[in-house]
């Protein structure tokens, strides 16, 4: 382990080169002022207020009692309900807790196999876009509000009028779907019309590993990954620990790497990438390899492993090191490796991985394959473009397109936009009034999936219902009710339609079942079935191409951290949230390595013109540490023209570039530069480790030799070391003895800085959104910062995350400085707020030497819209403007068990009391507990010899510890990276 002056972390480009960062985050004293115009642009996520003469119906909120109160529904006691939300063309788990009948927060459900308890930040967010006032909230023709039943008579009429000639002229669009009972729908419609077509599409498709199946075994499989047995993994520009949807990778693999209780072993990752990951991140070995190289590295492998390669593979000299000791060590846990290859990558990518995993003796252990998820998979590039055709040349007289956004995020060349308006019905169901939307003369709104009544499968296969826990709030509807209102039932229920495909499922009592499936989330046995698939001869298909030439500028185009493929970009809570790697909020940027940013001679905020087959995107630049040179990285999701008042006109729109042929990357790019700055809001300059040891890392042979290593003495002045910093001198006043005392730790090694505790904390909290213009200054209010530091040079560095919120110091310095006594102890150790104590002095944020304390410049909650402030938590205070806000521990929470403990007559068990944060880690980084209890899981975690307090050398004391990174690097690369 290092010490203090061998330390080499940093934040950002500029602290690596040793040049000045401003600290945004250390001038609480900061009181620049947002034009009206800006801050009612930006402030808290939604602005607008509702007309009173708006159609929309509001659940009522009584504050009486009721006369007679609903089953189960007990005042201020929340309710928890299983449903299912659906992302990416797969299906997550989730509770979702409600409020008299207002749902207010979303977590895992522990009972789904894709989430296990855990979720990912667009679960934790999903609950703002169902209050989000900018939805669809009526249904139009031609621009002019009509009833349901008028359109659905009118959506039957055009059904007639093609069902009189078996379904010619007559489309479907949706994205893969994934639902059972939706797909027999749509199947027994186009039986009934023959002559019609479904078509599917998603910017985030599966199309190359699709096409690597099919070149691997002539057949379709989808890959379901055993990450706790694998010993070794090698990643092949993948990023499985951020896969939508299936936060249950990140937990399995985690699981191998905790070094918790004994345990000595550890797993290894491998990883070769040209655009950083999550999954790179969080590598032993990483090799930085442009997106073309990674075949070339791949084929390499596959040879090394024993896999027929026609061709000579062209890898450098440093990628064929990684390459030899990746095979070796591979080949030396038959049985326990794991080969996984990245979505984004090439067919022959995909199909090398599979016969590796055969070679290696994976399959049925750490790798298994079953029938693809979506119901009637097929390329989707093909079908888009096809659809395309099909309108441009007359032969599509009704298009209905069911969810999606096709006019804004299909391929450039596919032209749909120009080939939509030649159909003469375009019908759109959708949440919102999207680029889609207003290019067609129908639009229904969609009901939201909090609202509805559905089924869905998740990775494995296994269904799930959807089940509603609000009326819809704009009389929204199913897909599964549009498509029976084609079919003259107008009055269709989705929940009828759902129940009657599942009880044709079911055996025995389908009541019993019914209501077991809607109590836990989960259809038992569904998964999907094992498929046994017999690997094609390589030599018919393992052909290594040419090597690509090291100069040719690549471009490649990934889903944005945040806004995904652009479905959340009037998320509020998302386009906040600092993405992990790149810290930037409320846009996007084309990420460079330093290399190509000096070559190019262009600097941060500097925008640049990215030119490729006559068209054009003009981006700013962001250097990206461990970015491959000669490579630009688009992210997609932004530059959008109608998203609300929060993600129109925010970025770029890399979608406008992106190919049919090449999706993915490929290369020819020419990027030239122009007079312009664009500023972006970044935050990794907010606070910076001032050399200290703050991330604590060492080799598994180094922590099994030295069980203490992360035990740094630390040199303290000597005017400091007999003086108690944490309060000047003085100690605590006593308190009364209390039954518990309550503390935290957090495992580093298990932390892959995924951003979904930051949201839970968001949404438990009721923590406001402050706008791009805020966030410049320094001013995020967010509880949880999610530190990501570098280690090593800009090239290839070594990445460590850190949560960073209030460590509830015994000793704390913020609460010796209050006048007002706002910031004070309880008899169970949490340092509390009193919020309306406090009267706004930042005295307490100026003392505080973690930096975590935020203060509410504005009102950013009192102007949000009404629909909006159903989202908030009534067990939490709404802040104004004017007080100091931190993490409290979840003390509403406690407040919940230990009232609950009081009226059985017990105490509070281990374990009852989560945190938000804690909850929602699906890797299991976060361990809260009663800390006087040894017994307890986080006594347990406390006691391993690598638990550390963050600046202990101050004697703050702080409650909240942390257990040193241990990572599991190969010897022999460990001397050399690439």
């Amino acid at each position: 382990m290092k010490n203090e002056s061998d330390n080499k972390m940093w934040r950002s480009i500029e602290e690596q080169e040793g040049k000045h960062v401003p600290q945004a985050r250390f001038n609480p004293f900061n009181n620049d002022f947002l034009s009206r115009r800006e801050f009612m642009e930006w402030s808290s996520g939604m602005v607008a207020v509702l007309s009173a003469s708006a159609c929309t119906r509001m659940p009522q909120q009584k504050i009486v009692p009721y006369n007679k109160t609903p089953e189960k529904v007990v005042p201020g006691k929340p309710l928890y309900f299983a449903t299912t939300m659906t992302l990416n063309g797969r299906a997550i788990g989730v509770l979702a807790e409600s409020h008299m009948g207002r749902p207010t927060k979303l977590d895992g459900n522990a009972l789904h196999p894709a989430s296990l308890g855990g979720s990912d930040a667009y679960a934790q967010a999903a609950v703002l876009g169902l209050y989000d006032p900018d939805r669809s909230q009526s249904l139009n023709m031609a621009g002019s509000p009509m009833y349901w039943e008028n359109a659905a008579a009118s959506l039957n009429a055009i059904a007639k009028n093609h069902l009189a000639r078996r379904g010619e002229g007559f489309r479907i669009l949706t994205e893969p779907v994934v639902s059972p009972s939706l797909a027999a729908q749509i199947d027994a419609f186009v039986a009934a019309n023959p002559a019609a077509q479904w078509h599917q599409y998603e910017p985030v498709h599966r199309d190359t590993e699709r096409e690597g199946a099919l070149m691997a075994f002539g057949e379709d499989v989808a890959s379901v990954y055993a990450f706790k047995p694998a010993e070794v993994v090698v990643s092949l520009d993948s990023d499985f620990l951020m896969e939508p949807a299936n936060p249950r990778y990140a937990r399995d693999f985690a699981s191998n790497r905790t070094m918790l209780q004994g345990s000595h072993g550890m797993s290894r990752l491998y990883s070769a990438e040209a655009s950083p990951t999550i999954t790179g991140a969080k590598a032993d070995n990483r090799i930085v390899a442009r997106a073309s190289e990674v075949e070339q590295i791949a084929a390499a492998l596959a040879q090394a492993c024993g896999v027929s390669v026609q061709g000579t593979p062209s890898v450098t000299a440093a990628h064929k090191k990684w390459v030899q000791a990746a095979a070796e060590d591979l080949k030396k846990h038959e049985g326990a490796s794991l080969v996984v290859p990245g979505r984004w990558q090439t067919p022959l990518v995909h199909a090398l991985a599979h016969a590796m995993n055969a070679r290696l003796r994976n399959v049925g252990k750490t790798v298994r394959y079953t029938a693809p998820v979506e119901v009637h998979s097929v390329a989707q590039s093909d079908s888009i473009k096809r659809l395309a055709l099909d309108m441009q040349a007359g032969k599509v007289e009704t298009v209905l397109i069911l969810g999606g956004n096709p006019v804004y995020n299909a391929p450039s060349d596919v032209k749909f936009s120009e080939s939509l308006s030649k159909v003469k019905n375009r019908i759109h169901c959708g949440l919102y009034v999207d680029e889609t939307a207003s290019q067609c003369n129908y639009h229904i709104p969609e009901a939201h999936f909090l609202e509805s009544w559905g089924d869905a499968r998740a990775y494995d296969g296994t269904a799930s219902l959807i089940q509603p826990l609000i009326a819809p709030l704009y009389g929204g509807k199913t897909y599964s009710e549009v498509l029976a209102a084609f079919s003259g039932d107008a009055n269709a229920k989705s929940y009828d339609q759902v129940r009657a495909y599942w009880k044709g499922k079911a055996g025995g009592d389908f009541e019993r079942s019914w209501t077991r499936w809607l109590n836990e989330g989960v259809v038992e046995g569904s998964a999907s079935a094992d498929k046994r698939v017999a690997l094609r001869a390589e030599g018919s298909w393992a052909k290594v191409g040419r090597a690509p030439t090291a100069t040719s500028m690549e471009v490649i185009f990934r889903p944005d951290a945040t806004m995904f493929d652009g479905r959340f970009s009037n998320n509020g809570w998302l386009q906040e949230m600092p993405k992990p790697l790149s810290k930037l909020t409320w846009d996007n940027a084309a990420f460079v390595s330093a290399a190509t940013a000096a070559a190019l001679g262009i600097k941060n905020e500097q925008v640049i013109r990215i030119v490729w087959g006559g068209k054009s995107v003009d981006a700013p630049v962001w250097i990206l540490p461990g970015h491959a040179d000669n490579s630009v990285t688009l992210p997609l999701g932004y530059g959008r023209t109608h998203a609300g008042r929060l993600g129109t006109g925010t970025g770029f729109n890399a979608y406008s570039l992106r190919p049919s042929g090449s999706t993915w990357s490929f290369a020819g790019v020419e990027i030239a530069k122009t007079d312009k700055q664009y500023r972006l809001a970044n935050t990794q300059s907010h606070a910076n480790m001032e050399g200290r040891p703050i991330v604590r890392t060492a080799t598994l042979a180094k922590a099994q030799k030295d069980h203490h290593w992360t035990h740094i003495h630390m040199h303290v002045p000597e005017r400091l070391q007999n003086v108690d910093v944490g309060t000047a001198g003085g100690e605590h006043a006593p308190v009364a003895p209390a039954q518990y005392q309550w503390g935290m730790a957090i495992n580093l090694s298990a932390c892959n800085g995924c951003n979904s505790c930051v949201v839970a904390c968001q949404a438990e909290n009721n923590i406001p959104n402050v706008g791009k213009e805020e966030v410049i200054r320094g001013r995020e209010m967010h509880w949880i910062n999610l530190d990501r530091y570098y280690e090593g040079d800009t090239a290839n560095p070594d990445t460590h995350f850190q949560p960073r919120m209030c460590v509830q110091c015994e000793t704390a310095p913020c609460e010796v400085v209050c006048p007002v006594g706002a910031t004070a102890h309880d008899n169970e150790g949490l340092n509390n707020m009193v919020y309306n104590r406090c009267v706004g002095t930042k005295y307490c944020s100026n003392n505080c030497p973690y930096k975590v304390r935020h203060f509410n410049f504005f009102e950013y909650t009192k102007t949000i819209t009404p629909s909006m402030k159903m989202v908030q938590n009534p067990d939490v205070t709404v802040r104004g403007r004017g007080v100091m806000e931190k993490c409290t521990y979840c003390v509403q929470r406690i407040s919940e068990a230990r009232i609950t403990a009081k009226n059985e007559g017990r105490k509070i068990r281990d374990g009852e009391v989560k945190t938000a944060c804690q909850t929602a880690c699906p890797s299991q980084a976060i361990f809260f507990g009663d800390i006087s209890n040894p017994n307890s899981l986080v006594s347990k975690i406390k006691a391993e010899s690598h638990n550390y307090g963050l600046l202990e050398e101050l004697n703050t004391k702080p409650r909240t510890t942390y257990l040193g990174k241990v990572t599991n690097p190969n010897t022999a690369l460990s001397a050399e990276k690439s």
